[in-house]
């Protein structure tokens, strides 16, 4: 046994040893902490695990430093990039930070073509870390604490898509100086090592027949494997393999997009290789041919896009050229005289052509080329409306007046004056506004000017094959080639009536003047009644019941209005008494009208099986195995309510679409919709009617259908898009 004197340097050492323990333990239990510092607490699911990691366990004031949001995927599962490929969406980060302090964008990282068959996604599997510099207050006082908040979203897909989301905090001490997590540095740093570098110079961009050509002029020696990610997402078709060209100067070969849109002169991207059998991403600026570039005008695409999947479609007039988009417009034009909207006034002007073709050939001439005047000024007043509303936002088309319920009551009005002095219910002389007898009798020349006015604002309602794609061409251009897209139309538009008063052979044709001219004078006063009531029902559509009265009113209003001018000619204290009381008449009138002809939100009764149409019920749809048809229509539209009743309607097309489960979804354009104007537009189109198909595979490309339908052309449309659901279904393992 040890000497007593040894005992208390053996309980100091115990103690110290005791001492030494608990240190340890206490640092022990610490340190898991203190490593977990510099990350937020992770957001948990089956397919995700995602936090956000900061590169400073404590910043200063003034600092800028890293912090990423990282992703931890389950095997087979992927996120995506900027531009997301044929389907998805990139994660985006929402940020709450203390005052003064900012916020980078996402350093993204070069992403990987994953295929999903038939589609390629542009994004990420395994883990992913998304770097983003984050900014100090230069005014943060040491001792307090920077908090950090976030919410991200972000949508993870194999072979069904979820979109996620997650809150993150990070607490942060402030102080004189800053201290480096460098377990977190360390994996941001590697992260931002492994960013695309600058490629050191510019590739080009040009057509190459019917693909893309892309000259690499500064490729590094050795390169395979190239693959060229654009930021774009309308330039190139994603799934598309992208061959190498060998030669003085290397490139790729591109498929252009089926809704390819370049209004930019240079275009953007990452360009990936391997170089040595290394990979290799560089950022990419190629100089577009000035032939690609298109000068269409921006339609909001910096506003955040919805968590859905997007639906690629072709855009009709997006590939149109300039030539192409004037013969289209023309040929619209010629086919636009023959809508059941055009053809009443068309005859009235024919009529006039009888009265005068036996007396003067000069007058005839005469009347036919002020005819052009009235559709041309008419044409080009609806340009301007369209350009202009266009270039302040708005989202118009072919036939937007109509929309106004106010506009279709006045038409209305106007339909049934001009039938009532068609039966001789009165007359109303050249000086008022040429309608009525200037419209057919000798020598009104501003009668011939006002019925080229009526015979294009009757025409809107109907949008006849070719000027779709015209029409979608022209609200994209610059002003001056849009206006030139409108006259090729005006043109083809008013060049029957013209012809036929410079053609001597046909006027000789048309039988003398005698009591038929008054018969079918008379006649032509119910396709204008007929015309009103349909204008009446637009406007019910539009507004209600309300809106049925408000129109009736104004009827009313009008036929007193007139009537009461024509019995008070004579002295002046008649004329005077008639005047004011027709002016009482007609503000009281418009009051009534302007107070109930108010746009209500289009709650029409869905017939059958009809559901109302929204870009994620087709998504929806689509991924559920489920052919969509989707009928974007209006109750103005006159070539939209004949395809109905000629094609929609029948009993063959229900039968076919109930045997081939297609869902038929309306998008109705009657009363101004900014949804259903930005789904026209990137379909090409600027007005109704257009049809699409959307076959029963998730995010197919939708068919579209041409403007007048047929029942054998529905049911093979139909047949088409159920058919390659059942041939997905039949491949799938």
């Amino acid at each position: 046994m040890a000497p007593y004197s040894e005992r208390p340097d053996r309980a100091r050492g115990v103690s110290a040893r005791r001492l030494l323990t608990g240190a340890l333990l206490v640092l022990g239990l610490a340190l898991p902490g203190a490593a977990l510092a510099a990350e937020s607490a992770p957001v948990t699911s089956q397919r995700v695990t995602a936090t956000l990691l900061s590169s400073r366990d404590t910043v200063a004031p003034g600092e800028r430093f890293h912090v990423a949001l990282t992703q931890k995927l389950a095997p087979h599962w992927h996120t995506y990039w900027l531009n997301p490929g044929d389907s998805g969406e990139p994660t985006q980060i929402q940020w709450d930070l203390p005052a003064g302090a900012k916020a980078g964008d996402i350093a993204w990282p070069a992403p990987r073509a994953i295929r999903v068959e038939p589609l390629v996604n542009f994004g990420f599997e395994g883990e992913v870390l998304l770097p983003v510099e984050i900014t100090v207050p230069a005014d943060a006082r040491p001792g307090e604490t920077f908090s950090l908040k976030a919410n991200a979203t972000w949508l993870v897909c194999e072979k069904i898509c979820i979109p996620e989301e997650g809150s993150f905090t990070l607490d942060l001490a402030v102080g004189a100086a800053s201290a480096v997590d460098e377990a977190a540095q360390q994996r941001i740093d590697a992260a931002l090592a492994a960013l695309p570098k600058p490629a050191g110079f510019r590739g080009r961009l040009s057509a190459d027949g019917d693909n893309l050509a892309l000259a690499l002029p500064g490729l590094p020696a050795g390169a395979s494997d190239l693959r060229f990610f654009p930021i774009s997402d309308t330039l190139i078709e994603h799934a598309a393999d992208q061959p190498m060209k060998a030669g003085d100067v290397p490139g790729l070969t591109l498929t252009r997009s089926s809704a390819f849109k370049l209004e930019q002169p240079d275009i953007s991207g990452v360009l990936t290789f391997r170089q040595d059998g290394v990979p290799r991403a560089l950022t990419l600026v190629a100089d577009a041919d000035p032939a690609l570039v298109s000068k269409a005008a921006e339609t909001g695409s910096n506003a955040p896009r919805p968590a859905v999947v997007r639906i690629p479609v072709p855009a009709e007039g997006a590939d149109l050229t300039l030539l192409a988009a004037l013969a289209f417009a023309f040929a619209g034009g010629l086919i636009l005289n023959l809508m059941p909207c055009v053809l009443p006034v068309l005859f009235i002007k024919a009529l006039g052509f009888a009265q005068t073709a036996h007396r003067s050939r000069t007058e005839t001439r005469e009347q036919g080329l002020i005819f052009l005047c009235g559709v041309l000024l008419t044409f080009l007043v609806l340009a301007g409306a369209v350009i202009a509303l266009s270039a302040l936002g708005g989202s118009v088309g072919w036939g937007f007046q109509l929309q106004s319920p106010l506009l279709v009551i006045a038409l209305a009005v106007v339909m049934v004056l001009i039938g009532l002095n068609l039966i001789g219910a009165f007359e109303i002389g050249g000086s008022v506004v040429g309608l009525g007898d200037g419209l057919a009798s000798r020598g009104g020349r501003l009668g011939a000017f006002m019925t080229g006015v009526l015979a294009v604002v009757v025409a809107t309602p109907c949008t006849a094959p070719f000027m779709g794609a015209a029409m979608g061409y022209a609200v994209t251009q610059p002003p001056a080639l849009a206006l030139s897209v409108f006259m090729a139309l005006a043109l083809g538009f008013a060049l029957p009536v013209v012809a036929l008063s410079f053609a001597p052979g046909l006027l000789r044709l048309l039988p003398k003047p005698g009591r038929w001219m008054l018969v079918l004078k008379q006649a032509f006063a119910f396709p204008m009644f007929a015309t009103a009531i349909w204008l009446i029902w637009v406007a019910s559509v539009q507004t209600g019941p309300q809106g049925v009265l408000a129109a009736l009113v104004a009827v009313l209003a009008a036929g007193f209005v007139v009537w009461l001018v024509g019995v008070t000619r004579g002295s002046l204290p008649r004329r005077a008494f008639g005047t004011v009381l027709a002016v009482l008449v007609a503000l009281g009138a418009g009051w009534f009208t302007v107070e109930n002809a108010v746009p209500g939100t289009n709650a029409e009764a869905r017939a059958g099986d009809i559901q109302a149409w929204s870009p994620e019920r087709v998504a929806t749809l689509q991924g559920q195995g489920k052919p969509v048809f989707v009928n974007f229509t209006a109750a103005w539209c006159i070539t939209c309510l004949a395809n109905e009743r000629v094609a929609l309607s029948r009993q063959e097309v229900k039968d076919a679409f109930a045997r081939l489960g297609v869902v038929y979804l309306k998008a109705d354009w009657t009363n101004r919709d900014s949804r259903i104007a930005k789904a026209l537009a990137e379909q090409g189109r600027a007005g109704v009617p257009l049809y699409l198909f959307y076959p029963a595979r998730k995010e197919a490309q939708a068919e579209i259908l041409p403007q007048l339908l047929t029942v054998d052309g529905l049911i093979t449309a139909a047949e088409r898009a159920a058919g390659s659901n059942a041939k997905t279904a039949a491949a799938a393992p």
